[in-house]
């Protein structure tokens, strides 16, 4: 106690379940260390005011029978408070039951920034190259024994008895460790720091993966060392973040020459990879748009998994009847004619004019260019922009070493160029298909000022005879 500067707290929850912030704790268990090494045990059941899964009772035996009567922890926080006050506190996976109990302290408005350590990463470290370091198996390496297996106080006293064996055989070793955790961030328990330390601070692409080496999530950002270390530091407050730090197994990166690049990259990784906690798995061949041009006389057509024409080209949608719907909208909206958006068949009145929502194109009330117009407006929010060049161009991004020159044409992204040759490489190729989040960030970086200098035409190879 006195090389670590100050007492400990052992401690462990049950719960509901593994969402902080719907999930609820059903009881807290801990045992205290003071400075003499005189042990102080307490718990509590706490009534979550939520249903118990049949999963949760079935590992705990704790139920709706069992808590009945039991405190809330609005009635128990102070209670608990004192005792973990100027203490060292220590969980196995301390991940999960800090994050837990953070968020039920935010809920009663009161700050809880205790000292922390995980037992499982003082594990981790002192038996480096052995498999397994949850409670059964550091149970069964140890010889330590447990009377209530997966209830709290019974859990606590299972870490006591860990940190007392280690303090009594390797007592160096236990305090470099805990020193050594004390000063690094909060990473997941299952991930060496030496992981974290190898990621760059530059711009680029971190791939994370859980067991069996599965996919669990795409990012980037231009400070991948600080973008990683924010999904662990948040993990108490959102739960996939939780999730994530505790599935967490190991990390790669990929560098890019700056945030364009790496942007592009994480598009195409996630589309062509499908990590389990990315949303944004967009399809580029279930893609739909409406395609119609101002003055052709013809309604807007929903074209699905054909060709992007800017500035004739409206929105994206994942399928047909997202696309009519959209026009639908619009036409409510804007009192525009489902015949002339060819919503509705026949020569008029349309079904909009009947109920008076449209104008009248139908019925010769409102010119057909006076109504085609309007919907031009009405769509300008979400057209495709006509490509602004005469041709392909290059983008420069990077220093010296990692500058690279982005070929793009019609908005479509034809891959990074190092020299000449690999510019003409590229212009030759097939061209990929259109991708509505690639227009997105193309359309946002060419747009920007800063960015916009970096720009230059480039000449297409001569097709040989």
């Amino acid at each position: 106690m006195a090389a670590l500067g100050a007492p400990l707290a052992c401690l462990d929850l049950e719960t509901t379940g593994g969402h902080p912030g719907y999930d609820r704790i059903t009881e807290v268990g801990v045992v205290r260390i003071d400075a003499d090494g005189v042990l102080e045990e307490w718990s509590s059941l706490i009534d979550p005011q939520r249903w118990i899964p049949p999963q949760i009772t079935a590992l705990t035996g704790i139920d709706a029978v069992m808590l009945e009567g039991a405190p809330t922890f609005r009635e128990v926080h102070e209670a608990l408070s004192a005792r973990l006050e100027g203490h060292i506190v220590i969980a196995h996976n301390a991940r999960f039951d800090l994050g837990f109990l953070r968020e039920a302290f935010r809920r009663e408005d009161v700050s809880f920034q205790p000292a922390v350590l995980c037992s499982v990463k003082l594990s981790r470290v002192l038996f480096k190259g052995v498999r397994g370091h949850g409670l059964d198996a550091l149970m069964a390496r140890l010889g330590l024994s447990c009377a209530a297996r997966h209830r709290a106080l019974g859990d606590a006293r299972v870490v006591a008895q860990f940190l007392e064996q280690m303090a009594a055989t390797r007592l160096e070793a236990l305090l470099t460790a805990c020193r050594e955790q004390a000063q690094i961030p909060s990473l997941p328990a299952h991930l060496a720091p030496e992981a974290v330390e190898a990621l760059p601070d530059g711009p680029g692409v971190y791939l994370i993966y859980g067991e069996h080496d599965l996919l669990l999530y795409i990012g980037k950002s231009v400070h991948v060392r600080r973008r990683v270390l924010e999904h662990f530091r948040n993990d108490h407050r959102a739960a996939r973040e939780m999730r994530l730090a505790q599935q967490t197994r190991r990390i790669e990166c990929m560098e890019t020459a700056g945030e364009l690049a790496a942007l592009l990259l994480e598009s195409r990784l996630i589309k062509e990879r499908r990590p389990v906690m990315n949303r944004r798995l967009r399809r580029t061949q279930d893609l739909c748009t409406l395609a119609w041009t101002f003055g052709a006389g013809r309604p807007p057509e929903v074209v699905c998994g054909g060709a992007v024409v800017p500035g004739e080209s409206y929105g994206a949608f994942r399928t047909a009847r997202e696309a009519r719907q959209a026009l639908q909208r619009v036409a409510a909206e804007r009192g525009l004619c489902d015949i002339r958006l060819g919503l509705q068949s026949g020569s008029g009145p349309c079904f909009g004019h009947q109920i008076k929502r449209c104008r009248g194109a139908c019925v010769g009330v409102e010119s057909p260019a006076q109504h085609d117009l309007r919907l031009a407006e009405a769509l300008q929010a979400i057209r495709i922009a006509r490509w602004p060049y005469a041709g392909p161009i290059g983008l420069r991004e990077g220093g010296d070493e990692q500058s690279v020159q982005h070929v793009i044409d019609q908005w479509i992204y034809l891959g990074a160029a190092r020299d000449l040759q690999d510019v003409d490489e590229l212009l030759r190729q097939t061209r990929p298909a259109f991708d509505l989040d690639t227009y997105r960030i193309l359309l946002r970086f060419m747009t920007d000022p800063q960015h916009g200098r970096a720009v230059r035409p480039l000449v297409r190879p001569a097709v040989s005879p």
